[in-house]
């Protein structure tokens, strides 16, 4: 297995790990807000009761709206074949430019992987729609800088 394949391992995995906590402590959160909720005690005043069990119903949503994004974030992921060879930029593709290099899966920005720098990023961010369906040797001008494709894994 060549180095390439085995940094893009690297990356996916790293990638899966943080949407895994992502979705753990969006689980977490719903469970706390849930008990807090339920153990609400009504007490003399009424309004107090039901001004603090409104906004632990507003945290718990606000909990489930994030677990709904790391888990359609997640199955995104899956959708990724490591070992698919890319001649042109696209979903899943590895991307060594002048200026960096990119993985295009979804955008949850910079990781430290194998000694190495890699923008994790979708097809959706500005630099993500002027790589897509690049090749390797083709230049490209982002933020005022002309850059080159390397290569694509």
């Amino acid at each position: 297995m060549s180095k390439s394949i085995n940094i893009k391992e690297s990356i996916f995995k790293q990638i899966i790990k943080i949407i895994d906590e992502r979705i753990e402590s969006a689980k977490q959160a719903i469970q706390s807000a849930k008990e807090s909720r339920d153990n609400e005690t009504k007490s003399s005043v009424g309004d107090k009761y039901e001004t603090g069990r409104a906004m632990m119903q507003m945290e718990l949503e606000k909990n489930r709206v994030q677990l709904n994004i790391a888990l359609k974030l997640k199955n995104e992921l899956e959708k990724i074949n490591l070992h698919k060879k890319f001649d042109t930029v696209e979903y899943g593709s590895l991307v060594t430019a002048s200026n960096g290099i990119y993985f295009i899966s979804i955008g949850i920005g910079k990781l430290e992987v194998e000694n190495e720098t890699v923008y994790c990023i979708s097809l959706a961010s500005p630099i993500g729609k002027i790589l897509h369906d690049k090749k390797a040797g083709d230049t490209f001008k982002f933020q005022g800088k002309e850059l080159t494709i390397a290569k694509i894994i």
